[in-house]
């Protein structure tokens, strides 16, 4: 078990610094979905996922003294230029719980802002991409202070190991093309505790690979995450679906080294129903899908049948689509988007996105000349 509390990464009191971080960090999509958790942000079962580029939080933490030496979080916090005590008081539960980790955030005065350039709590990980973005902003202001994680496999694995305690699915988010998060043989290196990237593993063809997603409902979805986690404790289901994971991820490692994209989509489908039936079956059960996903779905297959081309479809936790598929038919998927499915859709919203390349530090001075 890694444990990275440290008392001893306290700032001069003579000498607080005054400054800011700045960080970009994707949503992802899980293929292999994390559905239930036990302690304190430990998986049931490993999940694997593809990071997006275009779904992502930007979030800046600016950083000064304490007016007094009061001990406790003092922070401010702003969501798209809007005052957000929700969040805010969301963000200092989450803080108060890293202080053993980073105890220099007593000794400073934070004013954070962060926006989405996507729907907040729709079902596109919202949580992956703002929790891996602050992760980040942590883990810089701890090297900047310090200068302990100048390595970057030191700097990674700490990053995802703290997005992890705000989300689960955040601690994916902090690496490039596809993430494993959940200790399992078949990968090396892999843990419960941090994710780890496939690296080489990832087929050639799957570094473009295509997820438009489509937006169905753009307003919060009726049962957030963190409670459908909490109700797989009772499904008597829970069981067998952590059994099967074992199975379904030797096979989408396999198709994922392979570039198999019928493989992959059929997974990605299937793990994708899989999910809300879970859902389905909880106690009390709920359902997050939405007419209109249904119908996308139903589009979907009949295209895919008519066409032969590997056109699939992925849901998260929520109403919307995800449509998965490779470069070389983009045209014609483009085309069947505009024309079948946008319609369905809350005013015809739709974000293009792909497999992404990872989080980025925004440098200001760079932005700004």
């Amino acid at each position: 078990m890694i444990d990275y509390t440290n008392s001893k990464l306290l700032l001069d009191a003579s000498n607080i610094p005054v400054g800011e971080v700045v960080w970009r960090s994707p949503s992802n999509l899980a293929i292999l979905k994390y559905w239930g958790k036990h302690g304190i942000q430990l998986p049931n079962n490993p999940s694997l996922s593809m990071t997006l580029q275009n779904a992502y939080t930007d979030t800046v933490i600016k950083y000064s003294p304490k007016e007094d030496y009061a001990r406790g979080i003092d922070l401010d916090f702003h969501f798209h230029a809007e005052p957000n005590e929700a969040f805010k008081a969301k963000i200092i539960s989450y803080f108060e719980s890293l202080l053993p980790i980073f105890p220099f955030l007593e000794q400073l005065k934070l004013d954070i802002h962060s926006g989405n350039s996507f729907p907040h709590s729709s079902g596109i990980a919202s949580s992956a991409s703002s929790m891996s973005a602050l992760a980040l902003c942590l883990c810089t202001m701890e090297d900047q202070f310090f200068g302990t994680l100048e390595e970057d496999t030191a700097f990674d694995q700490k990053a995802s190991y703290v997005a992890r305690l705000g989300s689960g699915s955040a601690s994916r988010s902090i690496f490039p093309g596809m993430a494993l998060w959940g200790q399992t043989g078949q990968v090396e290196g892999s843990s419960d505790y941090y994710a780890v990237p496939l690296g080489d593993r990832m087929h050639e063809g799957f570094k473009n690979y295509h997820d438009d997603i489509l937006i169905v409902q753009s307003g919060e979805k009726s049962v957030s995450s963190r409670a459908g986690h909490g109700l797989m404790d009772e499904n008597p289901y829970a069981p067998t679906r952590y059994e099967q994971t074992k199975k379904t991820l030797h096979n989408l490692l396999a198709v994922i080294d392979k570039g198999d994209f019928e493989g992959f989509g059929k997974i990605a489908e299937a793990e994708a129903m899989t999910l809300h039936a879970l859902m389905m079956t909880s106690n009390p059960p709920y359902l997050l899908m939405d007419p209109n996903t249904l119908a996308i779905i139903k589009k979907v297959r009949e295209y895919r049948a008519e066409t032969k081309q590997p056109l699939y479809f992925s849901l998260d936790a929520g109403p919307n689509v995800h449509l998965l598929y490779p470069e070389e038919i983009i045209h014609d998927v483009r085309l069947f988007i505009e024309e079948e499915l946008l319609s369905f859709c809350e005013e015809g919203m739709m974000i293009s996105d792909w497999v992404g390349e990872g989080p980025e530090e925004i440098d200001l001075e760079v932005e700004g000349s």
